[in-house]
């Protein structure tokens, strides 16, 4: 299966893209292409494209990228709505999970009683409470 995907050529930090035709299951390598229908350079938002070849391999079975989607659609090379590339964020589930704490807190209350040890060692907790919060006589 062939796709239309960008490559990325140029220094660091100063990267264009070249928009190759390629098979899907091959990784790029230099010259691992079968044709280059154009090149991106989003520093200047300059995109040259060859919109003859590119329709001819989108005739032919060839799908695109997303982001060579939109950029297809920009150029109005294709008529399409463009992609969002970036992906909304997700809630966390710590909402769901601090309800499910909650439920069970409740039938746990209910289920343990007191024993008398535990009664009166929460009363001597209480007298301590009590004397460090007597003030310093004077």
């Amino acid at each position: 299966m062939l796709t239309i995907r960008l490559t990325r050529v140029g220094k660091k930090k100063d990267g264009s893209f070249r928009v190759i035709v390629i098979d899907s299951k091959r990784k790029v390598q230099a010259g691992n292409y079968l044709e280059m229908v154009g090149s991106y350079d989003p520093r200047v938002n300059r995109a040259d494209l060859k919109a003859d070849r590119i329709t001819h391999w989108l005739s032919m079975g060839a799908t695109v990228s997303d982001t060579v989607h939109n950029l297809l659609v920009s150029q109005k090379i294709i008529d399409a709505k463009k992609i969002n590339v970036l992906p909304k964020k997700t809630v966390p589930k710590t909402e769901e999970v601090k309800e499910e704490v909650k439920e069970e807190t409740p039938a746990a209350a209910e289920g343990s009683s007191e024993t008398p040890a535990a009664a009166e060692g929460s009363s001597e907790a209480k007298e301590d409470n009590e004397v460090a919060t007597e003030e310093p006589a004077q």
